[in-house]
């Protein structure tokens, strides 16, 4: 079966079984390689995308869900190729540190952003407990969100 997905403002047509999650569609068959395989059933955040500006787990997305839909990446978030505001922020608050769930967190935090441009402390909380960091970068994700908000 074949499937039409827009990812990053481009159609592409994946052939394989309709219930393909989104992101074996967007490493295998299209080749982005920023949402990261974390645990497969939704619950560490690693391959967060925005679908129609909203954060979603791409590991549990199956692919038949997205036609007529608009999936970004953190691919799709430069601007001009270079980091936007969030990126730039992550970047500038060094908020990696092994990185794996760092472009689930970027698009988490897109996602908040876009929705509330000035959360509080307690709102950038609430809206990034989906992902999660074993590193435990939480103090510098925190302040990325916060440094994007002020940008």
């Amino acid at each position: 079966m074949s499937v039409k997905i827009e990812v990053n403002g481009t159609v592409h047509d994946i052939d394989g079984d309709p219930s393909m999650p989104l992101l074996y569609a967007l490493r295998d068959k299209i080749g982005l390689r920023g949402a990261k395989f974390g645990c497969g059933l939704g619950q560490c955040g690693a391959c967060t995308v925005l679908v129609d500006g909203r954060a979603v787990f791409s590991c549990i997305t199956p692919i038949t869900a997205l036609e007529g839909r608009s999936v970004i990446t953190t691919e799709g978030l430069l601007e001009d190729g270079k980091p936007n505001r969030v990126q730039q922020a992550f970047i500038d608050e060094q908020a990696a540190q092994c990185g794996y769930c760092i472009a689930g967190m970027v698009m988490r935090a897109q996602h908040l952003l876009n929705e509330n441009p000035d959360p509080t402390d307690d709102e950038i909380l609430a809206g990034m407990q989906a992902n999660l960091c074993r590193c435990g970068t939480h103090a510098a994700i925190i302040r990325a969100v916060k440094l994007a908000a002020r940008a």
